[in-house]
């Protein structure tokens, strides 16, 4: 386990960098990452290049005993390559062209700019190849950011009807596929096949699904681009990107094959005030929400292989709508909440403060003035206290699926819908409870996994259910959550009711659904107590199997809203609503008990307990000190047992050895 910082050597004086860099050694650093939008620096005009200035940096990182990660520079094409090619822009979805003066303005399917990302990371990759400084690669650098991911190009209308034909081969199976009859909206043929522009009603929910699916390809087939030229420089390189918080428009698992670990950008203070709905409290606003960065950080780990996150929150930043300073530790907090959750390396971005350009609001490791800030003492203070760990092995799987997000987005049927936060329900209840959790696709294997939780398998085939039956009857307990099964992998309605073809799994079918704004009385009784429900409230009427809970309020008072299956060896609990926290925390317990994984007493909001090979950390992201009551043998490697404000603990104990002192 070890740190690392983002650097950009071309921001500042030549003369500095000795001691930059010798400042990134003294504090325990061993990654610089460097390089990611330094196009127009390394070829100022065509065909010509200037690499001295990166040698040198290069060099210095090596004569202090660390080691570059650099970055392929795609993401911030120069001037020159725009003006002599402006048809490389995205557009809009009303057709005009992303201006150059930012960054992430060019088009994937652009063909001009596949040869032109071919030309300038061919040609720093073979300038480094031989470098033993040189530990691997960032390809590009946060695919999507800024919406980015979906373009309205030319070249993107005519790669979307390739993609078409080469998925249907006959716009008679697209037409048949989508339900074009609605509206009449056949196609005669594949060229008449536009992509989604403004219009004045909403489009076609399985015309857009498509296209979002397209566009994803896209990015894709471009990464792949990109490792395959780093990788034909020097195969002993690793290959990464930096992934964003609760992004919703790229699949990152399917980026992953061509990558060998994702990495991702954690920005908490941030992520708080932009990626969900409600407003942060002030612990949140000082420190982030535990279960927030911990969702990424497991959807990126995946199930064996650690991941690294490639951009930490430094202290203040510069563009959600409110800066507070980040708690005193909070740096060091969150190196090692990562770390809990799988990470084998943390840089942060950045070193120094930038003094010009788009983020000069941005805090770094030190002030423009090159003094230390807070979050290099917090840096130098986590750097001793990391050690090497074997992978972490977690018992519970939870599916998330980018494309029922993506077809959830599309038709909401209520306001209040959010993929994100119903997912975060059961997430976050597993977590309060110092579950460690593989956050995977329905595609992967489940096999070795106690307990799999599917909040939103809204996109539900025969092939799905198949699996998922695999694995129940071979003893695995399987937990389905509201609005599962509700359409097929073309965003039709199943022919019958939901869930579809995980009907005859469940032993249930959904005879009703209704969404709720919050004005209505939304309770259900399970397991004896009464609960709170929000949004989404299915029906079920069961067949196989058992009523576990009943709705205690409104139109759907006394029908089945938890119901639960054997079958074979393992069982099935389909939930039809969205569970507040104390149902949550129920059905989850349940759900471990019947599975027989070990877990926690929960911990007060905030405070987190997670386990890595014979450890257990204990992470307080709240502004008041935790004690603990621990086995009277167990040893503490990082604190003790107070944990105070925005601090941690790291005991070699049992996540269920571990309490609240009361």
């Amino acid at each position: 386990m070890t740190l690392g910082v983002c650097y950009f050597p071309e921001h500042w004086p030549s003369e500095r960098w000795e001691t930059d860099v010798a400042q990134m050694a003294d504090a325990g650093l061993e990654y610089v990452r460097m390089a990611e939008f330094s196009w127009a620096r390394i070829e100022p005009e065509r065909g010509e290049f200037d690499f001295d200035w990166l040698d040198e940096a290069i060099e210095l990182v090596g004569d202090h005993g660390m080691q570059a990660v650099l970055c392929t520079p795609t993401a911030t094409p120069p001037k020159w390559l725009v003006d002599e090619h402006p048809n490389v822009r995205q557009a809009d979805a009303d057709g005009t062209p992303r201006e150059w003066g930012s960054r992430r303005f060019t088009c994937f399917n652009s063909p001009t700019y596949r040869e032109e990302t071919k030309r300038i990371v061919r040609t720093v990759t073979e300038r480094y190849a031989d470098n033993p400084h040189v530990a691997g690669w960032q390809a590009d650098n946060e695919y999507g950011c800024h919406r980015t991911v979906r373009c309205y190009c030319d070249d993107c209308a005519a790669a979307f009807r390739e993609w078409l034909e080469a998925k249907y081969g006959d716009v008679d199976a697209l037409n048949e596929a989508w339900g074009n009859t609605f509206w009449s909206q056949q196609y005669p043929d594949f060229e008449a096949v536009d992509l989604p522009g403004p219009t004045p009603a909403e489009h076609h929910p399985s015309r857009l699904l498509d296209y979002y699916r397209f566009a994803n390809d896209s990015v894709v087939e471009y990464n792949r681009l990109h490792a395959d030229l780093i990788r034909a420089a020097n195969d002993e390189w690793f290959v990464t990107h930096n992934f964003m918080g609760d992004f919703p428009t790229l699949d990152a698992y399917s980026l992953a094959d061509d990558l060998d670990f994702l990495g991702w950008d954690s920005y908490p203070t941030g992520f708080v005030q932009d990626r969900q709905p409600g407003d942060p409290t002030t612990d949140e606003l000082r420190a982030g929400d535990p279960d927030e960065i911990g969702l990424n950080h497991d959807i990126y780990r995946g199930p064996e292989t650690p991941f690294w996150v490639l951009e930490q929150q430094p202290g203040d930043v510069n563009w959600p709508p409110h800066a507070p300073q980040p708690g005193d530790g909070a740096m060091r907090l969150w190196a090692h909440h990562a770390v809990a959750h799988g990470a084998d390396a943390v840089l942060y971005f950045r070193w120094r403060r930038c003094r010009q350009g788009q983020e000069q609001y941005h805090a770094g490791l030190r002030k423009q003035d090159g003094s230390p800030d807070k979050g290099y003492r917090d840096a130098a203070a986590t750097a001793p206290e990391l050690f090497d760990l074997d992978p972490v092995d977690a018992p519970v799987a939870l599916l998330h699926d980018y494309e029922s997000l993506w077809a959830t987005d599309i038709q909401p049927h209520s306001p209040d819908w959010h993929y994100w936060s119903h997912l975060r329900a059961y997430y976050d209840a597993l977590r309060e409870r110092g579950v460690q959790v593989d956050v995977v696709p329905p595609s992967a294997d489940l096999d070795g996994y106690a307990a799999v939780v599917a909040p939103t398998l809204y996109l539900a085939g025969e092939a799905l259910a198949g699996r998922l039956t695999d694995y129940v009857e071979s003893g695995g307990h399987l937990l389905l959550g509201a609005r599962t099964g509700e359409k097929d992998p073309y965003n039709q309605l199943h022919e019958t009711l939901a869930p579809g073809p995980l009907a005859d799994l469940a032993g249930v079918r959904v005879s009703r659904h209704e969404s709720l704004p919050a004005q209505f009385d939304t309770r259900v009784g399970y397991d004896g107590e009464t609960y709170d429900y929000q949004t989404w409230a299915g029906w079920l009427d069961p067949d196989a199997a058992e009523t576990r809970g009943r709705y205690r309020s409104g139109e759907a008072a006394e029908e089945p809203a938890v119901a639960h299956n054997r079958v074979g060896e393992g069982s099935v609990t389909t939930v039809g609503c969205w569970p507040g926290e104390g149902l949550a925390d129920a059905l989850v317990a349940d759900l471990l008990g019947a599975a027989g994984v070990d877990h926690a007493d929960p911990l007060p909001d905030g405070v987190r307990l997670a386990h890595r090979d014979g450890y257990t950390w204990v992470t307080n992201f709240t502004s008041e000190p935790v004690s603990l009551d621990v086995p009277g043998d167990a040893s503490f490697l990082v604190g003790g047992d107070t944990v105070d404000a925005f601090d941690v603990a790291v005991v070699e104990a049992a996540v269920e050895d571990v309490r609240e002192a009361i």
